[in-house]
């Protein structure tokens, strides 16, 4: 079950986004009332209230907006059990001066926003003590391996235990919880309103990852990145996954640079079949592979990673997109040992991307040129691809036939910079920008002006995408259906 939190400072505005929620189908809302602007009146809020409740005042310390007394905040707590609302939430250390009336449960909760503590089993055992129907702990993740305990920690608990990692590196325990037996997980009712750290919509958590459908037979996949709010990898691989009848779910993990060995110890255990692996932890992950394919190994960096028994399997699927997209549009024959011999290209930036490109073109016979803002990066992978490098300053002097951009530049919200001057265009060049988000960047939208032939960052993270979920699942992708959801997500003009 999914608690979906309120939290306005005007009585009516809670009031009728209640009744949406319970409207649109939400089985119990939280009602927040240490948001309210004034004097609280209870009896307004749940007297006619259209589906059960959770009634919360948290204080400051504990992430709430509590202002007055705590003389004032207990009177509420008590007013709200004497009128038989469904839950109260009260913290562990009053618990003892809330006593239990009537049939309203109790919520014993214990809030932590520094980190997640190593006895998190002896203080919910503690918790459970003080006459709890459900124990709450919400700690913040600093490392990946903090999700694991957490989730392990509501698996084995002796009393109902909700058990949330808050915080972006968090995310997995509160869309897992019903799946290690946790009564509910918490959720908020508007896209940009989070009343904690890393809490997810409700529509999401319904509709994109089903919440109350993922059982122990559901398999999980994901992303490890670091950032990894940016990606719509989640977004399309969900959506084939349902589109194909299949019980997986692809989950946002993220993975800082130095969490990944603890990421890698807790895959297994979590139950996670395989992942993308993005920034920056591309090259990083090949030290994990037991096997890895001759491709990614020549390029050094692995974006798909495979848990196959006790084997870590290694993919690089940018480079199969990459190669699929500059092979269509150059329209290489089959069989030619060096397709691209004679051809000049540019490619900006010496990431991950960069390299799968740089690699894939050495391997067809093209004269590879790097440019990126590092010119000590440039110089690394130019030296282990085998091909020459530039200053970034130089980047328009070469005359070439075919312009990667492998740079973040010109991603949304960064629309208006483009990697390469319109002017150094022209109509006998390709253009290939790697950014997806949006799909017509500023250098598309000028290379379309000058004449030039285009690839774009959606022709190849579509491809990259369909690869990935036939590692993923054995089955051939659903590639028109993943090609509509990216182009619908990345418009200008958002569908509803």
């Amino acid at each position: 079950m999914i608690c979906v939190s309120l939290g306005r400072a005007r009585h009516t505005r809670m009031i009728a986004e209640h009744k949406y929620l319970v409207e649109q189908g939400a089985e119990l809302v939280e009602l927040r009332l240490d948001f309210i602007g004034r004097a609280v009146n209870l009896k307004r809020l749940i007297e006619n209230r259209p589906g059960p409740v959770v009634v919360t005042c948290r204080r400051r310390e504990d992430g709430g907006r509590w202002m007055k007394s705590e003389q004032e905040r207990m009177m509420l707590l008590r007013s709200a059990i004497a009128a038989g609302v469904e839950y109260v939430d009260i913290e562990a250390d009053v618990a003892s001066q809330i006593p239990r009336y009537g049939n309203t449960k109790r919520v014993i909760s214990y809030h932590k926003f520094s980190d997640t503590p190593d006895e998190i089993e002896q203080i919910a055992d503690a918790m459970a003590e003080e006459d709890a129907d459900i124990v709450k702990l919400a700690t913040m993740a600093t490392t990946f391996s903090d999700n694991l305990r957490m989730l392990n920690m509501v698996k084995n608990a002796r009393r109902p235990t909700i058990g949330i990692c808050m915080g972006e590196i968090g995310m997995v325990t509160r869309i897992l919880g019903e799946r290690v037996g946790s009564p509910f997980t918490y959720a908020t009712y508007s896209v940009d309103k989070k009343l904690a750290p890393g809490q997810l919509n409700w529509k999401e958590m319904m509709e994109l990852y089903r919440y109350k459908e993922i059982n122990q037979d559901t398999e999980l996949f994901g992303v490890i990145a670091d950032p990894v709010a940016n990606s719509h990898a989640h977004l399309v691989q969900n959506t084939a996954f349902y589109e194909q009848g299949l019980n997986a779910r692809y989950l946002p993990f993220r993975v800082p640079r130095d969490d990944l060995h603890k990421f890698m110890q807790a895959a297994r255990e979590l139950g996670i079949s395989g992942v993308s692996v993005d920034t920056p932890h591309m090259e990083n992950v090949v030290d994990y592979c037991t096997q890895a394919e001759s491709s990614a190994s020549g390029i050094g960096a692995v974006n798909t990673l495979i848990f196959q028994g006790k084997d870590n399997l290694g993919y690089n699927t940018d480079y199969r997109a990459a190669m699929d997209c500059i092979s269509e549009t150059f329209n290489l024959k089959k069989g030619i040992e060096k397709p691209m011999q004679g051809v000049a290209v540019m490619i900006l930036g010496a990431g991950g991307v960069a390299r799968a490109v740089a690699w894939g073109l050495r391997q067809r016979g093209a004269d590879v040129t790097i440019a990126s803002r590092t010119m000590e990066k440039s110089q690394l992978l130019a030296s282990e691809i085998g091909c020459r490098c530039v200053e970034w300053a130089e980047r328009h002097d070469p005359k070439v036939n075919l312009l990667v951009n492998a740079t973040p530049m010109g991603m949304h919200p960064d629309v208006d910079r483009s990697p390469f001057d319109a002017a150094q265009l022209n109509q006998f060049m390709v253009v290939f920008d790697a950014v997806y988000n949006p799909e017509s960047t500023l250098l598309i939208k000028y290379a379309r002006k000058q004449g030039c032939r285009i690839i774009t960052g959606v022709d190849m993270f579509v491809r990259r995408l369909a690869y990935q979920y036939k590692l993923f699942t054995g089955r051939d992708a659903p590639t028109r259906l993943m090609r509509k959801t990216i182009k619908e997500a990345t418009s200008p003009v958002r569908l509803n």
